[in-house]
């Protein structure tokens, strides 16, 4: 029996990427998933950065360089580095509002054996990664 899978999914312009991802997630019904690659643009992004409360957010023409993290229909924590029209990079937590500009092609991985959760678990304000079996 095949414990992992492989999905490839391509975003539109106007979709949503973080919002998209999650949809796709729950589709799915993916407990353990990563992110394998994704490549694409963004005319809007909301990135929140390193040991800030809020996002930072700007419009333009920005380069998908990287999106990496964790899926599971119990919690998400992706992070995305960008480049804008100069080359400037910028990269963060990834929020709701990073709208995708041409395309983002992106490749899932995910886990038959294992199941993320999120947990607070007293170290960080944030619920951390729990790593379960299916």
């Amino acid at each position: 029996m095949n414990n992992q899978r492989i999905h490839a999914l391509r975003l539109k312009p106007g979709d949503d990427l973080k919002q998209a991802l999650q949809n796709f997630v729950v589709e799915n019904n993916i407990q353990a998933g990563w992110m394998i690659t994704c490549v694409g643009s963004l005319t809007k992004y909301n990135i929140r950065f390193a040991n800030r409360p809020n996002g930072n957010n700007d419009e333009g023409y920005f380069e998908i360089l990287s999106l990496t993290g964790t899926l599971s229909v119990n919690g998400s924590h992706l992070h995305i580095g960008i480049a804008d029209n100069v080359g400037k990079t910028i990269g963060g937590h990834l929020l709701e509002g990073c709208i995708v500009y041409t395309t983002a092609e992106i490749v899932i991985g995910e886990s038959k054996e294992i199941i993320f959760l999120r947990a607070y678990d007293g170290t960080t304000q944030w619920k951390e990664l729990k790593i379960g079996e299916q």
